[in-house]
């Protein structure tokens, strides 16, 4: 897929914009999901996905093609998350979804072996609440247990989007699942 990528931002910076729409079809989800478990907010992680991919192809000249794509594309839209994170308000995080409201009407749908929809119900709360204690994590560990545990990146990926030695990375993954673990001593 790599090669994919390279030929299209080749294509991108020879003057064929619509190389660009293939690149951001192939992550535009992925890098969502970054953001949304960064950010806590759907709104805000679409306008974060998108800032993202406009600073991608608009800097996209600046891009050593020697590393790896994504890795780059994490980074822009990751630095964005930080960002948006230090410019709110305190209460931001009071706004998060409400456990068990969402997905409910999808109930009807539900195979006969699937779990009952209490358990459905429970094991959303507990998705909600986790989302919710990594939104309350200091940046600098909220973004290296998103990028670690839900987005399964290698720590060595990591440490490049980040910026930070490989040393350092672990750390704040160490302290962040820390913290998460006190956070999480209620339930």
């Amino acid at each position: 897929m790599e090669d994919l990528i390279k030929k299209r931002i080749k294509q991108v910076l020879k003057g064929d914009q619509s190389a660009f729409e293939e690149i951001v079809s192939l992550y535009q989800n992925r890098l969502y999901q970054v953001c949304y478990r960064m950010l806590g907010n759907r709104h805000e992680a679409e306008d974060i996905t998108q800032e993202a991919f406009i600073r991608a192809y608009i800097n996209l000249h600046t891009f050593d093609q020697k590393r790896k794509f994504s890795t780059w594309l994490y980074r822009i839209a990751t630095n964005l998350c930080i960002d948006r994170i230090r410019k709110k308000k305190p209460d931001a995080f009071l706004d998060a979804p409400v456990p068990g409201t969402e997905g409910l009407d999808h109930y009807s749908s539900i195979a006969h072996d699937s779990p009952l929809p209490e358990e459905e119900v429970e094991r959303m709360e507990l998705q909600d609440r986790v989302q919710y204690e990594i939104g309350r994590l200091p940046d600098k560990y909220r973004s290296a247990i998103v990028l670690r545990y839900i987005e399964e990146l290698p720590l060595q990926e990591i440490s490049e989007i980040l910026e930070l030695p490989l040393g350092t990375v672990k750390t704040r993954i160490h302290r962040g699942r820390e913290a998460l673990r006190k956070q999480m001593k209620t339930l």
